[in-house]
């Protein structure tokens, strides 16, 4: 590959890498602790003010959430989950983008939405005493028991029902001197403590790490690792569907309200949810939505659990381990090009736009052209012509634009708008008073201008209109698409 790319620069990827706040917190020493705290010493921040207003002249809300089945999950580079789905449309309602932090510690999400670094904690969250000190909640969109989890006997296909409950736990009171694994930042913990004094006995309550969550206990228990472990019964239930050899009939509580969790002095927030969610609860679209997760198919589970989903496998599409070789080239991280591969086609090889870009990265005919590709070239010659051209681009602003991750807003965007309509924004941009080294908030800004006469005529404007509102979009959800990859693809 050397020769295909004559500068290399090795700490491209280091930079796009190491994104402030969020990725910090993921990897600290810290949030494993916070892990081991009970679960009613909730780190405890006074809370930012940011409510909905703020939220809105940011254009975004931040959601934290878990990397889950019932939660969010990448299946072929598309992001799915119940919560997120929810999130998509509760998003949209208010009028703004949504942004997901895959946050693996329950405990440490309320300090950082505390903090202010989320705006809502979305992740099949149960309402307990404890958590209502550290946030509110919304009202309830579901409702949960907790249940037991355990494995079922050898040969249980062959025995009938009472010769199994002979084996298994069959009630509360048979948990006396049983080991139960539970999350120690879940509410599982407290109340296998409430359950020690309801039965007369102890439970051995093992507490496992606050970033090993409910559904890899429940493949512990399946995989005889553990003996028990306790959930929820419709994430329970969900499991059952692919681990046929585990029991979730023990019930082990009350039914429990299940609400999105806000700061407490977000009002206007938690306002426009209960509104939105009582607007759109008893809606055919939320069964839907419900039933899709909590209610699919064995065939569906496995396939959200197969190798291209990020709750069990570690790939985005069937051309990653092109992308990984031809990255190469640009010393770009290989996710960052799947982000834009899913932008320009979906992973579609027959892809086609209606100004005659083709393939999986819809590269326009008189470019693929200088590449010696065309419409029925294989996946490998589009995938190296495309990264060839982005080379070439990444050549052009290397002179120009000093900073490494903001030159690689500057090559989208000339790859999607075309490198004289950027050089003109450029242009505005210093003629303006903006930032010309800088793409968001400046740069961007001034491409968006391209799309009105007093701007597009202007002297320094050398290539005419140009549509700003497709570039400054496409390069905002490729850097958002490639955030969401790097929190759950390794």
């Amino acid at each position: 590959m050397r020769n295909e790319k004559h500068m290399r620069r090795p700490g491209l990827i280091l930079t796009l890498l190491l994104t402030a706040g969020f990725t910090a917190c993921m990897q600290d020493a810290p949030v494993a602790e916070r892990a081991l705290l009970k679960s009613s010493d909730l780190v405890m921040h006074e809370p930012v003010q940011f409510d909905l207003k703020e939220i809105r002249k940011r254009g975004k809300i931040t959601a934290l959430t878990l990397n889950s089945s019932s939660t969010y999950f990448v299946y072929r580079g598309h992001a799915m989950g119940y919560e997120y789905e929810l999130l998509n449309r509760f998003a949209k309602s208010i009028g703004v983008a949504l942004e997901i932090k895959i946050i693996p510690d329950v405990n440490a999400m309320f300090d950082l939405l505390n903090k202010g670094e989320g705006d809502l904690i979305a992740c099949n969250l149960a309402v307990t005493k404890d958590r209502l000190q550290h946030a509110k909640f919304s009202r309830p969109y579901n409702f949960t028991r907790q249940v037991l989890v355990q494995r079922l006997p050898d040969g249980h296909e062959r025995m009938n029902v009472h010769e199994i409950n002979r084996q298994i736990v069959t009630g509360p009171i048979d948990l006396i001197g049983k080991k139960v694994h539970v999350n120690k930042s879940s509410a599982f913990f407290s109340r296998l403590h409430n359950l020690e004094n309801e039965i007369g006995g102890d439970i051995n309550i093992v507490r496992v790490p606050g970033y090993i969550d409910t559904e890899k206990l429940i493949k512990r228990v399946a995989d005889g690792e553990i003996d028990y472990t306790v959930a929820d019964d419709n994430i329970a239930h969900l499991n059952a569907t692919y681990y046929p050899n585990i029991d979730v009939s023990v019930q082990l509580s009350f039914p429990q309200k299940v609400g999105w969790a806000v700061r407490q002095n977000s009002p206007e927030l938690l306002n426009a949810i209960n509104g939105w969610l009582d607007h759109n609860h008893s809606s055919s679209i939320h069964a839907y939505i419900y039933n899709k997760y909590f209610k699919a198919s064995k065939e569906q589970w496995e396939k959200f659990n197969g190798e291209y989903s990020s709750l069990q496998g570690n790939r985005i599409s069937d051309y990653d381990e092109l992308l990984q070789e031809y990255s190469k080239i640009l010393d770009w991280d290989w996710r960052l090009l799947a982000a834009q591969m899913y932008q320009e086609s979906k992973f579609r090889v027959d892809a086609r736009s209606w100004a005659g870009a083709f393939g999986l990265m819809q590269l326009m005919p008189a470019t693929a052209a200088a590449y010696g590709i065309g419409p029925e070239s294989p996946p490998e010659e589009q995938i190296r012509a495309a990264i060839l051209y982005l080379s070439w681009l990444d050549d052009y602003w290397t002179p120009r634009i000093f900073d490494e991750k903001e030159r690689v807003n500057f090559i989208l965007a000339s790859y999607n708008a075309g490198l004289g309509h950027v050089k003109d924004a450029m242009n505005l941009a210093l003629s303006l008073g903006y930032d010309p080294q800088r793409w968001e908030g400046n740069v961007a800004e001034c491409m968006l201008l391209k799309a009105q006469p007093d701007f597009y005529t202007a002297d320094v404007v050398k290539h005419g209109y140009c549509r700003g509102q497709e570039p400054y979009d496409y390069v905002m959800k490729i850097n958002r698409q490639y955030e969401l990859y790097k929190k759950v693809i390794s």
